[in-house]
């Protein structure tokens, strides 16, 4: 009886321990689990804690030495912009003295032309003028000598008996040449007791005056009457002059 006492203690005990086996075993899963999720935490936490420092450094402002770097780029970014605008207004000035210059020139050269313009017109209308002044020239003196002809008649009319009706004629047509001689100008050269002019005579004869009081190389007589338009003469007078 006993040894069955004794069976039924080591038994019981096989049972506590068992149990105390079971519940260790389990006690040591359980912590082995927690210990498991407490890594996985702190591993969650790191990463956090990690994610959050590198945000905090893209957050936070930049070292001094990040800053000057900044800085110094701003600076040679603004200074080469200041150089390109100081070039691009160097190119604009330059671009417009050129064409100033160019302006210059084309205005002188127009002037040129102008005045070259002018001078043609001028000379053109001079040699217009003096065209037409030849031809008047040449017309009155084919005219002259009819009308000296018939100047000439009327003179010797006064030492002739003529015909009253012809003489009238003369008269008439010799009024016709004054007056038409007076329209274009024509000026007669026949003074007398005026000083030579190789200009405006023909010394035709030479001869000491008569008259003590004439001087030397006066005109004494006029034998042939000149012409003249303006300055321009047109016939010269043929004279008689004084030694």
């Amino acid at each position: 009886m006993g040894n069955k006492q004794t069976d039924i203690y080591k038994g019981n005990n096989l049972d506590k321990m068992k149990d105390s086996t079971d519940k260790n075993s389990k006690q040591n899963v359980k912590d082995s689990i927690q210990e498991d999720m407490n890594q996985d935490n702190d591993l969650s936490s790191n990463e956090s804690t990690s994610n959050q420092t590198a945000n905090k450094d893209s957050i936070e402002p930049k070292t001094d030495d990040e800053g000057s770097a900044a800085i110094d780029l701003n600076t040679e970014l603004t200074t080469d912009e200041a150089d390109t605008d100081e070039a691009d207004g160097e190119e604009e000035l330059d671009l417009v003295g050129q064409l100033q210059i160019d302006l210059a020139n084309t205005k002188d050269t127009l002037l040129r032309k102008a005045a070259e313009l002018e001078n043609v017109r001028k000379r053109v209308q001079r040699e217009r003028i003096s065209l037409f002044e030849d031809a008047r020239i040449q017309a009155i003196q084919e005219i002259i000598p009819i009308a000296e002809d018939m100047n000439r008649t009327l003179e010797a009319s006064a030492s002739t008996k003529i015909d009253d009706n012809f003489l009238q004629g003369v008269q008439m047509v010799a009024s016709k040449f004054k007056q038409l001689f007076e329209r274009y100008g024509v000026e007669p050269i026949n003074q007398a007791r005026v000083p030579f002019n190789v200009d405006f005579h023909d010394a035709m004869l030479r001869q000491p005056s008569e008259d003590p009081k004439i001087p030397s190389n006066t005109v004494l007589q006029v034998l042939e009457s000149g012409y003249k338009i303006g300055n321009r003469v047109i016939k010269h007078a043929k004279v008689i002059v004084s030694e």
